[in-house]
């Protein structure tokens, strides 16, 4: 009877779809992944509480109804609330380094053993998990179409897949050539994603048919960030890509640097700029309708986290431990904090709040002082 009754929790029409900007209920806040915010971030933020869980993590947080969802390498989904305790712990039994996903009633999340599991929101319960055959290290994402949806993403498996977000059944799957590192974006009724064998995919949501292809011939080692029709995305030996979806063409293209390393990281896409870290340990800013590179800031340590643009500000972590707020026009810095630990996720950022997941395990809540 309390497996009806959660299956009854995620079938409520209710609690379908999200609300933007109240929540970030993928760890780039949208379905498209573009990493913008409408919320302004303070000059000076400071440290509200800090949750230490002791296990190491790459996994990013999502955000819903104020609670903190986030994975470790130990295998456990962690919810935590907005006063920083710890509400729930839901062990897969895996290493879960891919964000994990809110959407309707459920949480779902990926694991090393290549399960996609959907657990109730509320209790930590698990409601279904679904099998590939091998790992899956990027976030599930959710498309919403003709009264339907479905919860998509990739696997090691060399597929990307869709299922039924109340039943964990196969809705359907497309074959690639290599393995899927990153999440899928959704733009309308299309899914786009990239993966190892460096072609870009575009396919139909509803059926996962494929309507074209784009060949880069290099590992795209994470995903794109879709924005005003076109798809941003950087591949493995640094280079960044601008795709004109209505075209499916190359709109443009930035040839990396001699010192350039891979982009692991998705570009924050939008307000006429695309902000990409990068392995050589600078972050970039590019006019999003030339490529023209606007202006860059050095960090000590590799950027491979994403960014979140906010409509004046850009705020990222890095590898070298601080977590940094930019100026979006010149790329000054405004303010910054030293974490004390690498940061290799991408932040939550809603009203008066933002959130960063270090590398050894520590949620850190920031914002200004008596404003919950």
């Amino acid at each position: 009877m309390k497996y009806l009754n959660l299956l009854l929790i995620v079938l409520s029409p209710a609690l379908f779809g999200q609300t933007p900007g109240l929540n970030w209920p993928i760890f780039r806040g949208k379905s498209s992944l573009s990493g913008i915010t409408d919320f302004e971030i303070a000059d000076k933020p400071v440290l509200l509480w800090k949750t230490a869980t002791g296990v190491r993590t790459k996994s990013a947080p999502v955000l819903n109804q104020g609670i903190i969802y986030f994975g470790n390498e130990k295998g456990s989904l962690l919810a935590c609330n907005s006063d920083g305790k710890i509400v729930w712990k839901y062990e897969t039994g895996s290493l879960v380094e891919a964000p994990p996903l809110v959407f309707g009633g459920a949480i779902y999340t990926g694991s090393a053993d290549g399960r996609m599991n959907a657990v109730d929101k509320n209790s930590g319960k698990l409601i279904f998990s679904y099998a590939t055959d091998n790992k899956i290290a990027g976030s599930a994402n959710f498309w919403e179409a003709s009264s339907k949806s479905g919860i998509i993403f990739g696997s090691y498996d060399y597929h990307l897949y869709c299922i039924d977000p109340r039943t964990g059944k196969l809705m359907w799957k497309v074959e690639t050539d290599n393995y899927i590192n990153g999440t899928p974006a959704v733009f309308g009724n299309r899914v786009i994603f990239g993966g190892c064998d460096g072609i870009l995919r575009i396919a139909d949501v509803l059926t996962g048919i494929e309507t074209d292809t784009i060949n880069i011939g290099v590992y795209i080692a994470a995903s794109p960030a879709i924005s005003s029709g076109r798809a941003y995305f950087g591949d493995y030996n640094g280079e960044l890509y601008c795709v004109d979806l209505k075209k499916r063409k190359v709109d443009w293209q930035v040839t990396a640097t001699e010192n350039a390393g891979p982009v692991i990281g998705i570009p924050a896409a939008g307000n006429n700029f695309v902000i990409i870290g990068n392995d050589d340990k600078y972050m970039y800013c590019f006019d999003m309708n030339t490529g023209k590179q606007v202006w860059r800031f050095r960090t000590n340590g590799p950027v491979t986290g994403s960014a979140v643009m906010t409509p004046t500000k850009v705020i990222f972590g890095s590898t070298d431990g601080f977590i940094y707020l930019l100026n979006l026009s010149d790329g000054k810095k405004i303010w910054s904090f030293n974490a004390g630990a690498p940061i290799g996720s991408s932040p939550v950022v809603v009203k008066d709040r933002f959130y960063f997941l270090t590398e050894d395990g520590r949620l850190l809540a920031f914002g200004l002082k008596n404003v919950k």
